[in-house]
């Protein structure tokens, strides 16, 4: 079988990021790789590269990586921490300009039809 896109949550809450990530392990189950980080370094709302970075490494596929973020800090952090990947990794992980819980839903759907890294984030992305 061959590898999957996986999906990384990224919201300010903790909460948010675990729900989100309990609405896919429901609707489309365990085969696709699927995780949340949320929450600043202190455990309040925000978000953290390092976090982040840890998120996309527990997720990691060579079909590559999508990312569903909620906020503006989300994504500048996201961006952030695949800037800390190697150079030959950052290329396999995208941030889906799409809502975060129906994006992943429907990111890791896609994934799990074993679509590509472009094909999933489109998918995400044309929800709207």
């Amino acid at each position: 079988m061959s590898a999957t896109v996986g999906i990384l949550v990224v919201s300010h809450s903790p909460k948010v990021a675990e729900g989100a990530v309990d609405m896919v392990r429901q609707m489309v189950g365990d085969e696709v790789a699927c995780t949340g980080v949320g929450g600043d370094p202190a455990g309040g709302l925000g978000t953290d590269a390092a976090k982040i970075l840890a998120g996309i490494e527990s997720v990691w596929s060579e079909a590559g990586v999508a990312l569903l973020v909620d906020l503006g800090g989300a994504e500048m952090n996201s961006e952030m921490a695949i800037l800390m990947l190697d150079e030959a990794r950052r290329g396999r992980v995208r941030i889906a300009a799409a809502p975060v819980v129906e994006g992943a839903v429907i990111a890791a759907t896609e994934a799990s039809a074993g679509s590509t890294l472009d094909e999933v984030v489109a998918a995400a992305e044309e929800w709207r």
